[in-house]
């Protein structure tokens, strides 16, 4: 690692930086420069950078201190593709502030997060250069695409060197009505699955019915979407499969279909691995005899928690402090980078922005709460990383 001399004085204004940022279009895996208007200031408060970029994807590690125990607080710089321009009220890469709320693609999920991180990390050291232990900040370009060059490659280099942390705050935005109502504890893994079925491609006037992949996987798509999975427990949601997409036929009306592809999602409790769900699947397609068939299955991301121990407590009362409420400890909703780590061992925590308008046109995250975010952050390392 190196530390590069800037002379700089960063401003700690935390909405003046989440502009900044949104003012870069940081389209996945494209940085966008987010990073390079970030590091100058990691470096002033005394942090040793490194870049650990794989293919197109940058990843950008910050330390701080050396020993036990290691909390890491990790972000993305990327993006969602805004939509249609011309429905967004102001430019979606032109930050706007109205009626308290900072609008542009990004302010929620996750740039008004990883400026909390950046203000608070920069704040924490300018009180306690002297802290207890190691803090890392981990940034990366690849967490809304395929995130296969993202924190899911940096991972191995942190186990190798054996810089995996004991603990990971991660800046998602986990908020449902108000700032700090709920942090997630946990995700539940997802498996992206691929079902080929073939048949004989005809004229409607001549075909046979089991020549017809859709006629013949009508009592199995039934089957798939009516799956009932009894695993819930008081920390998971239930396991639950989702059939997200159909294609067959050449658009043609007489013309009936050669094969039928159906792509289906399932986000898997820890008591389901993705194992035990794919023989699951495979007896249920046999079973149903389609015809010749083939199955593509690609776990995305493995489940992980819940985190128990000082992280969570750590956040609970930091959250209490700072906002004067105690976050709902979940595991539902998607998934974040958090499933790279969670699954080697690390106590992983979701702490961010209320999440009502992430993906959407018009995002945008409360001033108010932006401004309010790194107290909370800085109030957790407070905790881990006390003298």
């Amino acid at each position: 690692m190196t530390g590069k001399a800037y002379n700089v004085n960063p401003s700690s204004d935390v909405l003046a930086l989440a502009k900044a940022l949104i003012e870069r279009p940081s389209l996945t895996p494209d940085d966008g420069g987010c990073m390079d208007l970030i590091e100058p200031r990691l470096v002033a408060a005394g942090m040793a950078m490194e870049s650990l970029d794989f293919g197109d994807v940058r990843n950008l590690l910050a330390v701080h201190g050396a020993g036990p125990p290691h909390v890491m607080l990790l972000g993305h710089t990327d993006v969602v593709p805004p939509g249609p321009l011309e429905e967004w009220t102001s430019p979606p890469f032109e930050p706007s502030v109205r009626d308290g709320m900072l609008y542009g693609r990004g302010a929620a999920d996750m740039k008004g997060s990883v400026a909390a991180l950046v203000v608070a990390v920069q704040r924490f050291l300018a009180e306690r250069a002297d802290h207890a232990g190691t803090l890392s900040l981990l940034l990366t370009s690849d967490e809304e695409g395929p995130a296969e060059h993202g924190v899911r490659a940096v991972v191995p280099v942190l186990k190798k060197r054996r810089l995996l942390p004991d603990a990971c705050l991660v800046g998602e935005p986990s908020s449902r009505e108000r700032l700090g109502d709920v942090m997630r504890i946990g995700r539940r893994g997802s498996i992206q699955a691929r079902l080929i079925i073939r048949g004989v491609q005809g004229h409607t006037a001549y075909a046979h019915p089991a020549d017809n992949p859709v006629h013949r996987a009508g009592p199995l798509l039934a089957e798939l979407g009516q799956l009932c999975y009894e695993d819930g427990d008081d920390d998971f949601p239930p396991t639950k499969l989702q059939i997200s997409n159909l294609r067959a036929g050449t658009g043609a009306e007489n013309v009936t279909p050669g094969q039928l592809e159906i792509r289906f999602n399932i986000r898997n409790n820890p008591h389901s691995p993705a194992d035990v769900l794919k023989d699951r699947v495979e007896a249920i397609i046999e079973a149903h005899d389609p015809g010749p068939w083939c199955l593509d299955w690609r776990v995305s991301g493995e489940p992980f928690g819940p985190a128990r121990g000082a992280l969570p407590m750590a956040v609970v009362e930091a959250c209490r402090e700072v906002l004067g409420h105690s976050p709902e400890a979940d595991t539902g909703g998607g998934t974040s980078d958090g499933r790279f780590l969670g699954p080697a061992g690390v106590s992983v925590v979701e702490l961010g922005p209320v999440n009502r308008t992430i993906h959407q046109v018009d995002e945008c995250v409360s001033v108010a709460d932006l401004k309010r975010l790194p107290a909370v952050y800085q109030a957790v390392m407070n905790r881990l990383l006390a003298d």
